[in-house]
């Protein structure tokens, strides 16, 4: 079984989904029931139109549960969130047993994860069952940690370990995901280069002149897939670490496909009308009371706050890097479509009526707390990033991410126009 590749209509709806631990998995949930609740002509809702999710970390466990049981989840996972994710994990460095362990790679492994993930979330669940669903399309983050580049759990990147995704547990993959370094060991894949039967993509376009230093390092990557001689292990930890956002592999795979439609399928890209692409951020912002004194802050907080200083300036260069990419996406798109043969056109418009080459319009925005007023903003904001939070916490972060959507004016525009075409 693979992964489906037609996911797209000519409306659409793509989203990512931020990390945070269960901060982000609760606000991502309510992202998908504001979207639900704007229902169209004949009660459909944007929901339906939901083809492509991007996540990492905490936003995985939504993006993965999600994927694996559609709108039905809408009922369920609520339950899952008030799971207590944490009950099985060592945190204290005051057991000497414990530091031997965050010596030997990570507080936690990933057995340590898995009778929360495997058995009592995801209940055994292979990316096979995700695939039998057609859609959405679901593409969980973790990070190459040898590479330095994100790697996604997707049929593109398991054809160059020569692997196969549809026989692998969606647990491990968002355990990749979530493996915060230290606190987690790395989460650990075989190449099985003896299996292969997959070419890798061209990367001669990689070693042009003048090219990005990222499809650079993006060559040097998959090509060690394939080379034993670098090893025969993928290590991972949290896909945090290259991009909070979920959305480095996007750029990725428009560098590595090297298509005007990719990651998109060609059939896809010439249904695609209209595309919506919606960032859930549930990323802390300036939180502790250090800057009020001289004294502080603390050996352990300026670590803390290094590593957010880090992130949240990759996420800001992420996200404005994307906005123009989408731009450039949508123009490479109409330049594609409007080059085909004209008889072709001609085909496609007697069977989509009122189809046009040139007619494609993609949409980008973000939702975060900031989207709120400022005190429920500032309350949310000091929100830890845990594996468990009181019910009355994830009940306020789920009717947040649903505000946030149902009050953003980009996807009410996007709501009216697709109302409008339905």
């Amino acid at each position: 079984m693979r992964e489906p590749t037609d996911v797209a209509g000519p409306t659409t709806i793509a989203m990512a989904f931020s990390g945070g631990g269960t901060r982000a998995a609760a606000f991502a949930f309510g992202a998908l029931q504001g979207l639900d609740a704007m229902r169209g002509p004949g009660g459909a809702s944007l929901l339906d139109d939901v083809a492509f999710i991007s996540s990492v970390s905490g936003g995985s466990l939504t993006a993965a549960y999600y994927g694996l049981h559609g709108k039905d989840s809408l009922a369920t996972f609520r339950s899952v969130l008030l799971k207590d994710g944490e009950a099985r994990l060592r945190f204290s460095l005051l057991n000497p047993f414990n530091l031997a362990r965050l010596f030997g790679g990570g507080l936690n492994n990933r057995e340590d994860l898995r009778a929360w993930l495997d058995e009592d979330v995801f209940k055994g669940a292979t990316y096979a069952d995700m695939f039998r669903r057609g859609k959405p399309l679901v593409w969980i983050n973790a990070t190459n940690v040898y590479y330095r580049v994100a790697f996604p759990f997707s049929q593109l990147a398991f054809d160059a370990l020569c692997s196969d995704l549809a026989s692998f547990p969606v647990s491990e993959a968002v355990a990749a995901s979530m493996a915060v370094p230290l606190f987690f060991a790395p989460i650990v894949l075989e190449k099985h280069t003896e299996a292969c039967r997959a070419p890798l993509p061209d990367l001669d376009h990689a070693e042009a002149p003048g090219q990005s230093l990222l499809i650079g390092a993006l060559a040097v990557a998959v090509r060690g897939h394939r080379d034993l001689s670098k090893g025969r292990y993928v290590k991972l930890v949290d896909g945090g670490v290259t991009d909070n956002y979920g959305l480095a592999t996007i750029f990725q795979s428009r560098l590595l496909l090297g298509t005007a439609y990719g990651p998109m399928s060609e059939n896809d890209a010439i249904k695609v009308r209209r595309l919506l692409f919606v960032v859930v951020d549930a990323g802390q912002g300036p939180r502790g009371d250090w800057n009020q004194s001289q004294v502080g802050p603390s050996g352990i907080e300026v670590a803390n706050a290094s590593i957010d200083a880090a992130m949240a300036t990759n996420v800001r260069m992420s996200y404005d890097a994307f906005v123009p990419m989408m731009r450039q996406w949508r123009n490479d798109l109409v330049a594609y479509r409007c080059a085909m043969p004209f008889a072709r056109q001609q085909a496609i418009a007697a069977s989509r009526p009122g189809w046009r080459c040139d007619d494609v319009e993609f949409f980008v925005t973000r939702i975060a707390f900031d989207a709120l007023d400022k005190a429920r903003a500032a309350s949310l904001n000091e929100l830890p990033t845990r594996l468990r939070l009181p019910e009355k916490d994830v009940d306020r972060l789920i009717e947040a991410g649903r505000d946030a959507i149902l009050g953003n004016p980009v996807i009410r525009e996007f709501e009216r126009e697709a109302n409008a075409a339905r």
